[in-house]
């Protein structure tokens, strides 16, 4: 798997912990001053995509990444297997209307990938099919960026032997039975197959690039993350508006309150 051999899991080995954490803090104060200017500018806005096999801890970065940001400023929505209304029209019409406003973040937790990381491994979409959907996704993103949506896309690289542990801690720690879903285990029989899916992905929906995030541990997955969102946000350069004197300076000639 030569894209994800090149991306340790666990991230560089010249990386300590107290030191990644401690610059972690600075950058989640950047997440929240470039969200607020974001918000309040209110003409680009920001897509996440969070990809990933199960356990590698896509709701954990989202709630991570914006602690210190407010509720109405981020969207986050996770793709499930489609409904019947939503598999009744095109692949991407569940998609496109969970994109974000101008202003707003949004989170993916999976997302159109899906579409073609499952079908491709359970065969059950012809290969001519999948074969298009990788067209219309570089199409479909790049029509977002160019209408002002600034699209991110991150793979949660976690290692085969930290999701068994993951997954296990679900079955033997009562407060994360909540998490456990048969299914992951079947799925994971499969991971060399959805690996495999994967590097065709990153190589052929490259129209916006992919960034592999190491995800054994969570302050390397949170601060990796954090460091790509605050270099795009920058170059972003949301500003804050400016004071409407027109609108809002009172014109007291007009009023019948005369002093």
């Amino acid at each position: 798997m030569g894209i994800l051999d090149n991306h340790l899991a666990s991230g560089p080995a010249n990386w300590n912990k107290k030191d990644i954490k401690k610059a972690t803090e600075p950058l989640l104060d950047d997440v929240y001053e470039y969200a607020k200017r974001l918000y309040a500018e209110g003409k680009h806005s920001v897509l996440i995509v969070l990809q990933g096999m199960d356990a590698s801890g896509k709701d954990g970065l989202t709630r991570s990444l914006f602690q210190k940001v407010s509720p109405s400023w981020v969207n986050a929505h996770s793709f499930k297997k489609p409904s019947d209304e939503e598999f009744a029209h095109d692949f991407l019409w569940r998609i496109h209307k969970r994109t974000p406003e101008k202003g707003m973040i949004t989170v993916f937790n999976r997302s159109h990938y899906e579409d073609i990381l499952v079908p491709s491994v359970y065969g059950y979409i012809d290969q001519a099919t999948i074969d298009q959907r990788y067209d219309q996704i570089n199409q479909f993103e790049q029509y977002l960026e160019a209408n002002g949506t600034k699209v991110l896309k991150f793979f949660l690289n976690v290692s085969y032997e930290k999701q068994e542990k993951k997954l296990n801690e679900r079955i033997n720690t009562q407060e994360k039975h909540w998490k456990h879903n048969d299914g992951d285990w079947e799925t994971r029989e499969h991971w060399n197959e959805f690996m495999g899916v994967y590097e065709t992905i990153f190589e052929r929906c490259n129209a916006i690039p992919w960034h592999i995030i190491p995800c054994d541990h969570n302050w390397t997955k949170l601060y990796s993350t954090a460091q790509v969102l605050i270099e795009e946000l920058k170059k972003m350069d949301p500003q804050f508006p400016g004071l409407d004197t027109k609108k809002f300076t009172p014109d007291y000639s007009k009023s019948k309150y005369r002093y």
